[in-house]
């Protein structure tokens, strides 16, 4: 993933040595995850990049002028007809272009291996012109001295962007869209979603909507693989777009096609569930272990979905894969792509910036398409961030305010709560522990409280009664699973169960697991332990032979069936990865804002693959409780359609700019929005969250589409950034087949919705330019300056008329020297209503009173 020739002030650009050590340098980040299984075991996959000019850039024009011509017919009628089987070679807009540039990949290779073994996976040709191909070390180094080329990097893995290890104690329900407006929200809009795939008989994706036209839209040309898994009729005018991306899996000789599918088939559930979240239709029922939760609905409920399957179950993913399908989508003509994806590792060389993904969605972006990516579940450390550049929307997790709470009420009328989507018993029932209900041949096991063999017990002694289990570390590894002990509850005729912590799970949060019979987990150590000492000082036991006579604990479980409004949210989850953003693998902050935004991402319902194997306990469920920032990516990407179909002509940044400035900064309570800080505990371990936890705060989703003003930036303008960047410009112009020109910018003069800056010396002067997008108001600035700094802002009050310009210029002076991160926030008060929120952050400050020792 990394950038070539980082000392390209060297002048290096023909050395091929230099370029093998960069292949050898990179190398050794990605350690032996590339390493390929088969015979030649020194061959790779390397994601080579042309000089030449790719497709999108003739097309650009056009483009943006939204002149496109497609000669297809569309049936539009109802039923079950679709205008997507079409074969997937099928040539269409770009077609010929595509394949004479494909041919021209295919002649070079013959040309430069002349009869050696070679392998091309995928010939890039819309954003950017390329090829990924199988070959040895060697040939890499034969390929990178090669005037044609500019580009050779490894290529790296990538990973889904969901937790799913036992770690949700509050357990929201869906973020479920303002109501109104159903039928036609996000009309006319494709999102395209890289990800695992789809499950195109779910009803969340289904077309029929006799009472409504819904054309698809014109200017989207994608078309629907058809295979065994994903047969003809898959695709309609909800889903209009299918395809898969693998070979570079398939080289790697770990794709396993009976998990996998080697078809936009979802195998796994992740992408089933983020598409849903983005687009999914109104009101679909969500029922899961025979309850009814209410009903689902995505960001959009309008909008159309187009997948790119990229990611697979049983491995993650790879770049030349996820590259491909960015491709991919911006030529078929996607408004939006949603990544819920992040590399394993940090790009190495001049700037994390230039990697392949990265540099691929720049090119998206000037195309014209919105990007949201999640911010990964690595946090919460400070620079975990995986989402790094300007043009990418990245979005952190947080809770929203819809828990389900669940307890249980002992005999000496003590209430503990706990977890389990699970109804609740109409009255008092006996405790038996799993381990005094054993039966003669029961194995002397020590696992055999998890109750996950009803031939261990003695029916007698359970039946009727509450069966008591212990939840160890073999739950979290999914060695053992709720789901067997409810069936051994089942077989025993129990009246319901109860888990209790095994002290060792210290740490964990207990997932979201819907029971069918009476149940709940008891997820705090401290609770589980006043649930036992009543439990043993209730038992009657033979004083002689310790034999026990009579159970005499009873309990009333509550059920956790009906959501509760929690007390506060939202509240930045500890695993969603936080700023500042890593500018290069030596960690120098960028002086650009990560994340940019949080949305709810914890304990999302949205729909699931009946082929879905992520999360054992929703196994063969239409929906699933999932959480992470994959969760939260596609709440963005479905509310930029409905900006986007509200504001046509909008740019990607100005989207992002109505997000960003319209975002709240206060939970439900009216105090600050807290993050939390700690993987153990996190509910006391936890603070006011920075710009750094939840970029400019948590998407406010109706203010959005009344932003008031906007910051627009151009690809121009990523451009002069990328060129600032000591020593990048070689690697821009091998990214991008542009050459630097003499206008360059720093990180803080982008025009982005947010200040920050990694160091202030002294004195720095930024400023902003703003446009009105809506009628004529008078704005005040109003600010609070983060700790050590001074802040002046000119004009502090300004007129604005409809369709106008406004330039703030804004002076930060250092009071303090001080490298801990400090900050504030801007904010325009508008006479008509409007409010736009600027966050400011400064790491380190030297100021004036410093003595040069």
């Amino acid at each position: 993933m990394g950038v070539h020739r980082m000392w390209g002030e060297l002048k290096m650009e023909k050395d091929s040595s230099f370029k093998l050590l960069l292949v050898l340098f990179w190398g050794v980040f990605v350690g032996c995850g590339l390493c390929l299984e088969n015979e030649d075991s020194d061959t790779a996959v390397y994601i080579v990049t042309l000089k030449q000019a790719p497709i999108s850039h003739f097309y650009s024009e056009l483009r943006v002028k939204g002149h496109h011509h497609h000669h297809h017919s569309k049936n539009q009628g109802s039923g079950n007809f679709s205008r997507l089987d079409k074969p997937s070679n099928i040539s269409h807009k770009h077609g010929h272009h595509a394949s004479s540039i494909s041919r021209m990949h295919d002649s070079l290779l013959r040309k430069i291996f002349r009869g050696e073994k070679y392998l091309k996976l995928h010939s890039y040709h819309y954003l950017i012109n390329g090829f990924a191909v199988l070959v040895t070390p060697q040939q890499a180094f034969k390929l990178a001295s090669r005037r044609e080329v500019s580009n050779v990097i490894l290529d790296f893995s990538v990973r889904t962007a969901t937790t799913h290890t036992p770690q949700f104690l509050g357990l929201p329900l869906g973020a479920w869209a303002q109501e109104g407006g159903f039928e036609t929200a996000g009309e006319g809009i494709v999102i395209g979603l890289i990800d695992t795939g789809i499950d195109p008989t779910h009803p969340s994706f289904s077309d029929n909507t006799p009472e409504r036209h819904y054309p698809v839209p014109e200017h989207f040309s994608g078309i629907c693989e058809v295979t065994r898994d994903f047969p003809s009729g898959s695709c309609n005018r909800k889903l209009v777009g299918a395809r898969h991306f693998a070979a570079s899996a398939i080289t790697r000789g770990i794709f396993n096609a009976t998990q996998d599918y080697a078809s936009p088939f979802d195998g796994d559930g992740h992408g089933t569930h983020t598409a849903s979240i983005a687009a999914g239709n109104h009101g679909i029922p969500v029922v899961v272990a025979g309850h009814h939760f209410g009903y689902a609905s995505g960001m959009a409920p309008r909008s159309h979905v187009a997948v790119y399957k990229a990611l697979y179950k049983s491995f993650g993913g790879f770049a030349a894969d996820v590259v491909a399908a960015i491709d991919q989508a911006a030529q078929d003509g996607v408004d939006i792509i949603n990544l819920s994806i992040t590399p394993n590792r940090r790009p190495p060389g001049v700037a994390t910036f230039f990697n392949p993904i990265d540099m691929a969605l720049l090119s998206a972006v000037k195309a014209g398409i919105f990007v949201v990516q999640a911010a990964g579940n690595t946090g919460p450390s400070p620079k975990s961030i995986s989402s790094f550049s300007p043009w990418i929307f990245t979005v952190g997790a947080s809770t929203h305010d819809r828990v389900y709470g669940n307890s249980i009420v002992l005999g000496n009328n003590i209430t503990i709560r706990g977890v389990g989507l699970a109804p609740g018993t109409d009255s008092m029932y006996t405790l038996v522990m799993a381990i005094h209900a054993l039966n003669d041949t029961a194995a002397n096991d020590m696992y055999v409280g998890e109750c996950q063999d009803a031939s261990s017990f003695n029916q007698t002694l359970v039946q009727g009664n509450l069966l008591v289990c212990s939840y160890s570390v073999r739950f979290v590894l999914g060695l053992s699973t709720i789901k067997q002990a409810l069936e051994t509850a089942k077989n025993l005729s129990a009246a319901g169960v109860v888990f209790y912590l095994d002290p060792f799970v210290i740490g964990f949060q207990i997932n979201p697991t819907p029971m069918r019979l009476p149940g709940i987990i008891i997820p705090s150590a401290n609770d589980s332990e006043i649930l036992l000492q009543y439990y043993n000082s209730s038992l009657d036991q033979d004083e002689v032979t310790k034999k026990i006579i009579r159970f005499g604990a009873v309990a009333c479980i509550s059920g956790g069936l009906n959501a509760n409004f929690s007390l506060s949210a939202p509240k930045v989850m500890f695993y969603s990865a936080r700023g500042p953003d890593p500018e290069d693998s030596f960690l120098d902050d960028a002086d650009i804002l990560k994340p940019n935004l949080v949305a709810p991402g914890n304990s999302i319902w949205a729909a699931w693959s009946s082929g879905g194997m992520e999360s054992v306990e929703f196994e063969g469920e239409d929906f699933a409780m999932m959480s992470g920032t994959s969760m939260a990516a596609p709440h963005i990407a479905g509310l930029a359609a409905l900006i986007k179909q509200k504001f046509p002509s909008l740019s990607p940044a100005a989207i992002g700019s109505a997000l960003s400035t319209t975002a709240s900064l206060y939970d439900n309570n009216g105090g600050p929005i807290l993050a939390q800080r700690a993987y153990a505990n996190p509910d006391s371990n936890q603070s006011p969250a920075t710009p750094f936890d939840m970029g400019s705060g948590f998407v406010n989703a109706t203010a959005a589409l009344d932003p008031g003003l906007i910051f627009d930036t151009s690809y121009s303008d990523y451009m002069s950034f990328l060129c600032g960047i000591n020593g990048s410009a070689p690697v821009v112009l091998n990214y991008t087949g542009e050459s630097c020109g003499a206008s360059t910018m720093n990180g803080t003069e982008l025009n982005l919705p947010s200040i920050t800056i990694s160091k202030l010396n002294q004195s720095k002067t930024v400023q902003r330019t703003l446009i009105n997008i809506a009628g004529n108001e008078t704005y005040a600035v109003g600010w609070s300056a983060p700790y050590g700094v001074s802040i002046n802002v000119t004009p502090a009050r300004f007129f604005i008329a409809s369709g106008q310009q406004q330039v703030l210029n804004f002076v930060f002076n250092a009071t303090k020297n001080n490298t801990a991160p400090s900050y504030g926030r801007i904010g325009l008060f508008g006479n008509q209503g409007h409010v736009i929120n600027i966050p400011l952050s400064v790491i380190v400050k030297i100021s004036y009173n410093t003595t040069n020792s």
